[in-house]
Order: structure tokens, then C-alpha cells, then sequence
């Protein structure tokens, strides 16, 4: 039955950005304090009810870690209803987390917060920076079923005021759809999540504070419920609320004023829905506005932490998690303690404040050191695992070419059969010694006995081409686990070739032969990729490099050629970590037409490359009006700054390399920035004829419009990628896939190009005060890597788009022994297969000791997974919580349209 009254429901909380304007330890300080706070007034006041954690269980990972003694105090509070966790372990950034780091986000926030009680069921996303379109679905298969947000849909201007033309949503309450059809309640913060802070006891003051606030959530409510948020960031708690409401009761008899939480409020609201709700569908990404305040350049500040966060995310995810699995499969203990320690350090970096680049500069130097522990981990449980499967395989064979011969195991834990260029280092003729020996003395015998001549194998026994660089004899150590650490010398090889077809998730064997000069295995010139000094060419493209140094590409299959890819683009900015701002008058300094000097640098029967040197002068500052601006806070659209006159240097140097087998075209660039507050960008013009365009994003690719709304007026139209970004018509496409760039643009120039950001340099956190960030200028060498895959359109986006997944995986290799063993030499651990399918994630549940599989759809259309593991006894269809079923599922199961699957696969 509909409310006789309008109800008032202030829930208390407190929005934890863990660092941002202060360094971690001083937000921690701050966080004790209201912690304790909190503690107190639940204490002394029996009216106050609830308070809303900010739907990340690391607060309280923070406050016991200082206050261990406090637990029991809040487990009580937990048991009362009073304090509620999770659902994630923190706020992340959607966009610039993977896939997977979104789900692990939501995986260890359920976990530790089961620890305390019942876990908060809510989407709680109340200042990610922008809305991932899958997140009705992570959600639903969560047990999820409403979401609350601050960004994204229309229905709030400039610092959150209210707009009241041209909304997207009439209400607060909307319906929100993911791709593949599941929806969610929606609940939009129309008046932001501090409506209600700081309610004034006073009756003077509290009748125009009550007035003002409610009028602006009744004017988007669709239900007598009304939404005031007791609280803002790092928002000390407010002790006498309980006498602030009984003055509002007396002030509004009308209304009822209840000290409430989410899960009563979200009741509530749902017992009284309209049906009268619209839909919105997909990514909440603000397009509906004017732009300036989308805040996406984030994804642009600091691109080292960003290159540093997809190492980190690939390496656990795409190398460390499936290597840990397939090495279980085999007998040994899965790290599960550890891998939650590495992810947990890893997503540490991960709230939106800290990923996005858009805080101050000690915040960077902690998180370069979370990376660096959480990679660490990952590599260290990598080679464990690499140790244990290679010890399993059986290399004897070799041994009839040589009783020397140094086997080497090479994995491919992409998710995608593929060949790749790899380089390993090897060493043999080990010679360990202990303390009463002279390790000069032992490197001298083991120099004199070994030489570095010798020829590469693949399993079959056929010789392959590579380059071998003698590293001399090193130092070396082992640490068994039955004794102690035993160091030696051993001649030391450093191995590039290519491995050619590796399975998707599997390995493929190699050897050394050690022959001391008696083969010469020198490449046949005619296998050379090179056709001239400025042409590179292998059976898929043809690259040639122009006199500035922009080049084109020509896709033999299709008879399609890119051209005028690779200018460089420079502009002022005059923005902040937040915002790119351009200064007005500023023109595009580019390399077009700029003499470069061009040599070729590798040539080798597997891989071929080409060098690219641009020199030439930008402005070397903002000029001096923007330091006046900035300390005084004119808003960037205000500000009249422009570029210096005096120049400075601009040094790009590009490496683009062709591999034997290779179906894109790779792109290093080293950046010596020596300029402050500018942009650099590459442009790669598609030609391709299309309205649309498709970004990667959180488990799915997004076609995105290329034109702005009506409604936008920044002349940056820069979005989001994950991986990779793509334009195609029918007959032809362009794929550009980046290692931690997350920014783009489709330029408006007739040409569709994609314009990849590379490099942001600015001066300042920006937002509600001065905060001077000088590292955020990326003074120094900077480094950005790409891929180009061309491609003949359409019908063969899919592909193209396994190749740009495989891009950023890092092969895994390691020599060992001449050995018996129960594997072959080539072998895969999961087979699968399945038409517009992307593979996610391989793990071993922790309860259950399942393997856990996942894909999801990129199409709309319905297709066919099939799964082929090495041994199974059931497999059933799970969750993104991984959730058990008794319902079992064949090898071959239909996934619909934009579908996220997770097969859990029971060993026997």
C-alpha cells in the first residue's frame, strides 16, 4: 500500500577515497579517528541505527590493522544490523581495472566480509568516473540486484547540480541493462552522495537546510521514499544526528524522518515503483552532456602507472593464475594464500583516485611499490609453477642429438593458439660449489668446458632459426626445499626465435644443442622479411616506411592498404590529472612532412624491424599566465593560458617490427619528454567507412558513436579502452591494441582515424583545491607499445581481436633437464573453442578445488563453447562468485549473446 507520507531516509556513511589530496598513511590517520568516532557513537547513542561503509570491506582492513583489539566490537555491530560489507574489497575505477581485477574486486570483497555476517547486496558505485555496460550482469550472477551510482546518466550538472532539461532518466529510479539483457534497479545519486551531511540541530538553521534538500530529491524521486546521504568524502560522522532528526520531525510532522540503511531503503523503493521507469542501457559514461566533466582523461594521467597496473593485472590473471591451475591439475598445492595477498596488493592501487592518475604525487610512490610486491608474488609463483609442470615432461628424445642438449619449455597462457617471437635465457654446464671452494677458480673450469656454439630444435627435432648472444658464465643459485641454498656458475645463453602455432593454453618444447662450432646454422639470406630499407614483408602485410616516417601498411588478403599511420600529434594542455584542456589558441605541431632518420635494426629470418627517429622543437612550458591561474583556481575553461615561446627537444624514437607469422605490425616508442603541459599522441587513420566504432571494455567491446551528441561542446572527445580499439566497415578494418594505454579518440577528419594518447604531461591534481603534482609532468624517457592489425572488415573482426588479446600476454619459458617424464614435449591444459568468443580466466576455486573457466560472448549472436580439459569427472555452469552446481553441462554448451560463462571443471 502507497505511503501515506513522504519518507525520509538518511543513511550515514563516510566515502573512503584511501589516498588522493594526502598521501595513504595520512587518509589512514584520519580514518582511525572516524572509525573510533563511530565506534563511540553507536556506544553512547542507542538512536544511531546504521552506518553505511562505503561498500568496500578494506576500511576495515585498514582500522584492525592498527586496532586488532577492536574486532569483537564490530563483529557485534555486524551481528546487530548496524554495520553491513562489501560487496567489493574496494572502489575501483570500472574502465581502468580489467575484466577480471573487477570480478577478483568483487570475489575477495564478498569473502571478507562473509567473515563479519551477511554481506551488502548492493552495487555501490558512487564515484567511479563513469559506468562499465556489463556491470547489470557481474551484478545479477552475483546475486545482485541494485545498483546505486553518482556518474553517467543525465541528471546532474556542474558540480551536481541538478539540470532539469534533456535528462535521460525523469527519476533517480531507473532500469539499468547490460548488453546481454540482465537488468538492475538503478538508483541514480541525482543530488550526489552529501545531500544529506551535516543536518544543522538548530531550528533556525535546520528549516531552509530541510527546505532547500528536500524539494531536490522529491523533484527526482518516482516513490515517497526520498534518499539523504549523511555523509561526503572522508566525512567525519555526525555525533548528534539522532537530535538533528528529532529537530527535523518537530520542524516537518508532513514527512517521517527515519535514521535508515540500503537494504530498508532499497525495500521500501522497490515496494513502490512506478511503471513508469525507463530503461538505460549499457555504459554510464555522461555522453548526454557537455563533456568537460566526464572526467575519462584520467585515463591519460600518469601513463606509467597505468603500463604498470596492466602488467600487474596480466601477469596474475593471463600467466601466474593459469600456470598455478594447470600445475594443480598435476599434484601440487594451489598458492591460493598468496594469490589473494598479490591480488589484494595489486587492487590496493585500484580506487578511482589512485588508478586514474588524479591525486598527489606520494600516493605514486607507494603505488609503484604495491606494483613492484604484487609482481613480485606473481613472478616468484610462476616459476614455482613453470618448475613443477616442467619437471613432468619427458625430454629424453633429445638426448639422441646430444647428451648436452639444453630442453626449453615455452607456455602460452594467452587463451589463443598463436606464434610469437620470444627471447629466453638458458644456462648449462652448471657447477655448484660451496663455501671451501673458489668461485673464481669454478667459473674458470666451467668457461674453459663450455662455449656457446651450438643450434636451436623444435620437438620434431628440425632445426629453427634464432640468434644466440653468449652472456659469458654467471653466478647462479638454487633454493631446494629440502636443503640449503646451493649456489653455482654456469654458462649462460641469451635465445631469440620464434615459436611458431603454441596451443591456446598449453606449451610447446624446444632444445639447445651444444655442438662446440661443428654445425653452422647461419639463416639462408633469402628467408629475410626485408625487401628494401624502407619495406618489411612477411605472407600477411607489407610495411614501408615514408621519408617522415609515417608508414603504410598493405593487408595482402584483403588487398586493403592503411596509410599515413604513425604522425605524431603535440598540443599545450592546460588541464589537470582530470581534464585535457587545450589553450585556445594552440595549434597541432605534428612529424607530418618532418624529415626522419630511418635504418633497420634486426634482420632476421623470424622477425624484421625498422627504427624511426623524430626530432624536432615544442614549446617547452604553458607560458606564465597558467602558474597564476592554477594558484588562484580559475576553472580550466576559464583559463587564458597558452604555450611558452622558449622550445625544447622532442625526441620519439619508434621501433616497428614484423614477425615471420605475424598478423599486426608491433610499435615501440621511447619518448624523451623534456616539456611540460602537453599531450602527445599518435594518429593511425582507418579509412574505413563507419559511423560506429568498438572499444574493449569490462567483458565485452563496445560500439560506441563516433560522433558526439548534440549536447556536448568539449572539442576532446577522448574515451576509454581496455585493450584495444577498432573501426571497421564491411571490407575493411583497423585494430590497434596498446600495454596500458587507455585512452583514445576517433578523430572527426574524414579519415576515422584513431588518435592513441601516449603521453599526458600537466601540473596539477585539479578538483576542489591546489595540489601541485610536478611528476605528473612525465619528465624523463617515457615508453608506450602498440600493435596495428589490419584486417578485410567485418567478418573478420573476431580474429582480428584474438590477436589483440594475445598482444599484452607474455610468453613463459624456462630450460630444464634431459629427463623422463609422464607429459609429452607439446601438450595443452585446456582445450576450447567457440565463434566470437573471448577467453577470460583460469583459476582453482578455493573452497572446492575446482577449475574455474571463463569466456564471454563479443557478439550478439548465440554460439557454441566448447571445452575439451585434460580430465574431468563433471562440468558445470557457475557464476562470476563461482559459485557450485549439481547441474552438470557437456563438453559443448550454447552461450548467448554478450554472455559472461564460468564452467567450473570437478577433477577426478
Amino acid at each position: 500500500m502507497p505511503s501515506s507520507k513522504r519518507i525520509v531516509h538518511v543513511i550515514s556513511h563516510t566515502h573512503w577515497d584511501r589516498e588522493w589530496y594526502m598521501p595513504y598513511e595520512a587518509h589512514h590517520v584520519k580514518l582511525i579517528e572516524t572509525m573510533d568516532t563511530l565506534l563511540n557513537t553507536f556506544e553512547a547513542d542507542p538512536e544511531f541505527r546504521s552506518f553505511y561503509l562505503d561498500g568496500q570491506t578494506i576500511v576495515l582492513d585498514d582500522y584492525l590493522q592498527v586496532y586488532p583489539e577492536k574486532r569483537e566490537q564490530i563483529q557485534k555491530l555486524c551481528d546487530e544490523g548496524k554495520l553491513s560489507l562489501g560487496p567489493w574489497y574496494i572502489l575501483q575505477d570500472e574502465f581502468l581495472t580489467s575484466s577480471e581485477a573487477n570480478v577478483r574486486n568483487l570475489l575477495i570483497g564478498h569473502r571478507d566480509a562473509a567473515k563479519f555476517g551477511p554481506i551488502s547486496k548492493l552495487g555501490y558505485f558512487p564515484d567511479s568516473f563513469g559506468n562499465m555496460g556489463q556491470a547489470a550482469q557481474l551484478l545479477k550472477q552475483a546475486g545482485i540486484d541494485t545498483a546505486v551510482f553518482g556518474r553517467g546518466v543525465k541528471a546532474t550538472g556542474f558540480n551536481n547540480r541538478v539540470d532539469d532539461s534533456g535528462l535521460e532518466s525523469p527519476y533517480s529510479e531507473l532500469i539499468w541493462q547490460s548488453p546481454d539483457g540482465s537488468s538492475v534497479l538503478g538508483i541514480l545519486f541525482a543530488n550526489w552522495y552529501n545531500n544529506g551531511m551535516e543536518i544543522p540541530v538548530d531550528p533556525s538553521l535546520a528549516k531552509p537546510y530541510w527546505e532547500h534538500r528536500l524539494a531536490r530529491a522529491e523533484q527526482f524521486a518516482s516513490t515517497p521514499h526520498l534518499l539523504l546521504m549523511n555523509g561526503c568524502d572522508h566525512q567525519p560522522i555526525q555525533t548528534n544526528l539522532s537530535e538533528a532528526l528529532r529537530t527535523a520531525r518537530e520542524l516537518f510532522p508532513d514527512y517521517e524522518f527515519i535514521h535508515s540503511n540500503f537494504d530498508d531503503y532499497v525495500r521500501a523503493v522497490e515496494a513502490e515503483l512506478p511503471d513508469t521507469l525507463s530503461v538505460t542501457r549499457g555504459e554510464l559514461r555522461g555522453q548526454q552532456t557537455d563533456g568537460w566533466y566526464s572526467l575519462v582523461n584520467t585515463a591519460s594521467a600518469r601513463v606509467y602507472i597505468k603500463q604498470l597496473n596492466q602488467q600487474n593485472q596480466t601477469l596474475l590473471e593471463k600467466v601466474t593464475e593459469p600456470l598455478a591451475a594447470a600445475a594443480h591439475s598435476l599434484g601440487k598445492p594451489y598458492p591460493h594464500g598468496l594469490l589473494q595477498y598479490a591480488w589484494k596488493t595489486l587492487m590496493q592501487n585500484h580506487p578511482h583516485d589512485s588508478i586514474c592518475g588524479c591525486s598527489v604525487d606520494e600516493v605514486y610512490d607507494e603505488m609503484k611499490t604495491r606494483f613492484a610486491k604484487s609482481m613480485e608474488v606473481g613472478k616468484r609463483l610462476t616459476e614455482e609453477s613453470v618448475r613443477f609442470i616442467s619437471s613432468k615432461i619427458d625430454t629424453s628424445s633429445f638426448a639422441s642429438l646430444s647428451e648436452e642438449a639444453v630442453p626449453i619449455v615455452v607456455f602460452n597462457t594467452s587463451g589463443y593458439e598463436g606464434s610469437s617471437v620470444i627471447t629466453v635465457e638458458i644456462e648449462y654446464s652448471h657447477r655448484f660449489f660451496d663455501q671451501s671452494e673458489d668461485p673464481v677458480a669454478i667459473a674458470a673450469v666451467v668457461k674453459e668446458r663450455s662455449d656457446a656454439e651450438g643450434y636451436l630444435v623444435n620437438a620434431a627435432g628440425n632445426q629453427i632459426a634464432h640468434t644466440a648472444e653468449d652472456l659469458g658464465v654467471r653466478f647462479g643459485y638454487e633454493l631446494p626445499g629440502d636443503k640449503f641454498r646451493q649456489p653455482y656458475m654456469a654458462r649462460a645463453l641469451r635465445l631469440t626465435f620464434e615459436a611458431a602455432n603454441l596451443p591456446q593454453l598449453g606449451y610447446q618444447t624446444f632444445a639447445w644443442i651444444p655442438d662446440g662450432g661443428a654445425h653452422n646454422n647461419k639463416p639462408a639470406a633469402e628467408l629475410s622479411l626485408i625487401s628494401s630499407s624502407r619495406t618489411l614483408e612477411n605472407a600477411h602485410l607489407k610495411l614501408t616506411v615514408e621519408d617522415d616516417g609515417s608508414y603504410s601498411i598493405h593487408h595482402k588478403a584483403s588487398g586493403q592498404t592503411y596509410s599515413g599511420l604513425g604522425i605524431y600529434e603535440n598540443v599545450g594542455d592546460i588541464g589537470n590529472e582530470y581534464i585535457f584542456k587545450q589553450p585556445v589558441s594552440d595549434k597541432a605541431i605534428t612529424t607530418k612532412g618532418l624529415k626522419a632518420a630511418i635504418r633497420i635494426v634486426e634482420d632476421m629470418p623470424y622477425r624484421a624491424a625498422i627504427e624511426i627517429t623524430h626530432s624536432f622543437a615544442i614549446p617547452a612550458s604553458a607560458d606564465e599566465r597558467l602558474a597564476r591561474e592554477v594558484n588562484t583556481m580559475v576553472e580550466f575553461r576559464q583559463r587564458k593560458a597558452g604555450r611558452s615561446n622558449e622550445l625544447a627537444p622532442l625526441v620519439i624514437v619508434t621501433k616497428l617490427s614484423l614477425e615471420h607469422n605475424g598478423k599486426g605490425v608491433g610499435v615501440h616508442a621511447q619518448i624523451d619528454n623534456q616539456s611540460k603541459d602537453h599531450r602527445v599522441r599518435v594518429w593511425l587513420p582507418s579509412d574505413a567507412d563507419a559511423s560506429t566504432h568498438f572499444a574493449d571494455s569490462i567483458f565485452e567491446v563496445a560500439e560506441r558513436q563516433t560522433v558526439p551528441s548534440p549536447v556536448w561542446e568539449n572539442p576532446s572527445n577522448c574515451q576509454h579502452l581496455q585493450t584495444f580499439i577498432d573501426v571497421h566497415d564491411t571490407n575493411r578494418g583497423l585494430t590497434v591494441a596498446g600495454k596500458g594505454l587507455n585512452e583514445y579518440e576517433v578523430m572527426l577528419d574524414g579519415r576515422n582515424t584513431i588518435a592513441l594518447t601516449l603521453l599526458r604531461s600537466v601540473g596539477e591534481l585539479g578538483d576542489w583545491g591546489v595540489f601541485h603534482t610536478p611528476d605528473a609532468q612525465c619528465l624523463g624517457i617515457n615508453e608506450a607499445e602498440w600493435m596495428i592489425i589490419p584486417y578485410g572488415g567485418e567478418n573478420e573482426r573476431f580474429s582480428a581481436y584474438r590477436e589483440a588479446y594475445r598482444f599484452p600476454v607474455p610468453i613463459t619459458s624456462r630450460s630444464m633437464n634431459l629427463q623422463q617424464g609422464e607429459l609429452p614435449l607439446s601438450d595443452h591444459f585446456l582445450a576450447w573453442n567457440g565463434d566470437g568468443l573471448a577467453f577470460s580466466s583460469l583459476k582453482i576455486n578455493e573452497n572446492r578445488g575446482d577449475l574455474m573457466a571463463r569466456w564471454y560472448n563479443l557478439s550478439g549472436e548465440s554460439t557454441q563453447l566448447t571445452v575439451q580439459p585434460k580430465s574431468a569427472a563433471a562440468s558445470y555452469e557457475s557464476t562470476i562468485l563461482e559459485d557450485a552446481s549439481d547441474e552438470t553441462v557437456g563438453s559443448s554448451l550454447p552461450v548467448d549473446g554478450f554472455k559472461i560463462v564460468t564452467i567450473g571443471i570437478k577433477s577426478l
